[in-house]
């Protein structure tokens, strides 16, 4: 076997003079580097790598599955075989996937490099989260669908345990109310019952009280769902009172971390909540956090044997693509650059509020007294129905895309609640953004305003 670290010896009675063999293999050992490291250190890496590095593993790795070997004999109903080679492209050449029937993270035989691949992203999402703020992580893995979908493998796999061992049938969620339907759909998924919470309007905001939860309890709940991101007038949840009142009770604590990974503040709510009370995993997306294409998640645990209860409960092989896009997005970023974006969103944040707070000055509006480190609301209250319902239009025919304009006398669903009745527009500066977005956002979003009026 050729030991790429060691080329030049292979040509050392070569007319290639010295220097030049030493100069080459200085420039490849330079390329390899990271690949050794990552392999060493199953870690992040400090700086991004280029894409022909991150290509280059992924083809190595590819290229130990047996779907690669020209002399197998492959009489199996499932071999890899595919109908073109831009399948080979879109999957990253893992063909194979990742897992076996019934176990997610379990190793495939048909896949040896597909398997290593998706045990490094594993490594890579734990070390992704406790470089984010949440040093008590101890595993984590990267579901292959998307937020709610992955909620529902975690309390699949919970319920399942919770009730091997008891005498009733405990089939109910507390829910801190959330008007999601990816939330909702989840839970109707699994034939659960939904013991839902409303939320109260505090000014502008708007919050599940922990008092009302724990009124809420009955004995037939076996979990609370929490959350922590989510859109304006919706505040986080009481993460930590949660989890102590689920230690004590004995719940499930499932947190939903949507887009919450961006947020040094949301972090050190579910820090604060680990430590003091019980979290069972925290689900968050990966296309919302680490610029990822949709359809893949971050579950992550204080407990290992709970990620391999998840893991365990995951039905069939799955898609490897949601996998390497996010190990892709690691490697591509790196803590500098991911720390970097980071960064940017606060930067953007205050941005944001700062340029509506100027057209707030100009249509005498305002912005909205809400916490959310990421998405800024502005109230609309000097617009009628028929203009609210034109704004959202106008918008879209700007190209302006994200935002989202709540009238009050058309739907509640959005609020949390049933009696908000401050009409509002709000706006994004999540990670990714630049500059030149919320800029141009919101000077659109002025532009609309006045051509409506």
């Amino acid at each position: 076997m050729v030991d790429l670290s060691k080329l030049t010896k292979y040509f050392e009675n070569s007319k290639i003079p010295d220097n030049m063999l030493h100069r080459g293999q200085l420039v490849l050992n330079e390329f390899l580097k990271p690949i050794k490291n990552l392999f060493e250190q199953k870690a992040v890496p400090h700086e991004g790598w280029n894409d022909e590095q991150i290509l280059y593993l992924l083809d190595t790795l590819a290229n130990m599955d047996t779907d690669k070997d020209e002399k197998a004999s492959r009489v199996g109903e499932r071999e890899a075989r595919i109908a073109s080679g831009l399948h080979l492209r879109i999957s990253g050449g893992f063909c194979h996937g990742v897992g076996r029937s019934g176990f997610l993270t379990a190793p495939q035989p048909k896949a040896p490099g597909g398997s290593i691949m998706y045990e490094i992203t594993n490594y890579l999402a734990r070390d992704i989260m406790r470089k984010s703020g949440l040093p008590n992580i101890k595993a984590a893995i990267i579901s292959p669908v998307a937020t709610g979908m992955s909620l529902a493998l975690t309390l699949s796999a919970f319920k399942t345990e919770f009730n091997e061992t008891s005498k009733s049938h405990q089939n109910s969620i507390l829910l801190p109310r959330l008007d999601h339907n990816s939330i909702l759909k989840a839970l109707d998924f699994l034939g659960l019952d939904k013991c839902i919470v409303d939320g109260e309007v505090y000014g502008d905001a708007v919050r599940i009280n922990l008092e009302d939860i724990k009124k809420k309890y009955k004995g037939d709940c076996f979990a609370i769902v929490s959350f922590t991101s989510f859109f304006p007038p919706r505040e986080h949840d009481d993460i930590k009172g949660i989890s102590k009142f689920a230690k004590e009770k004995d719940l499930v604590h499932i947190v939903v971390n949507a887009y919450g990974v961006q947020s040094p503040e949301w972090m050190k709510m579910i820090r604060s909540a680990i430590d003091a009370g019980r979290v069972d995993a925290i689900i968050q997306s990966t296309d919302k956090n680490f610029l990822t294409p949709v359809g893949g998640a971050l579950i992550a645990s204080p407990n290992k044997k709970k990620i391999e209860k998840i893991s365990r409960t995951y039905p069939g092989r799955a898609s490897a693509t949601p996998v390497i896009n996010f190990l892709i997005s690691m490697l591509s970023l790196g803590v500098d650059g991911y720390e970097k974006l980071i960064k940017q969103q606060q930067e953007n944040r205050k941005l944001l509020e700062r340029l509506l707070r100027d057209v707030a000055t100009k249509i005498n509006e305002r912005v909205m007294d809400i916490f959310n480190p990421v998405a800024v609301a502005l109230t609309l209250n000097n617009l009628k129905e028929e203009q609210l319902y034109a704004l959202g239009g106008a918008l879209y025919n700007l190209r302006v895309t994200g935002p989202r304009v709540y009238n009050p006398n058309q739907k509640r669903f959005g609020t949390c609640s049933e009696n908000y009745e401050t009409p509002y527009i709000v706006m994004n500066a999540a990670i990714g953004a630049t500059r030149e977005d919320i800029t141009r956002a919101v000077e659109r979003f002025e532009q609309a305003y006045s051509d409506i009026k």
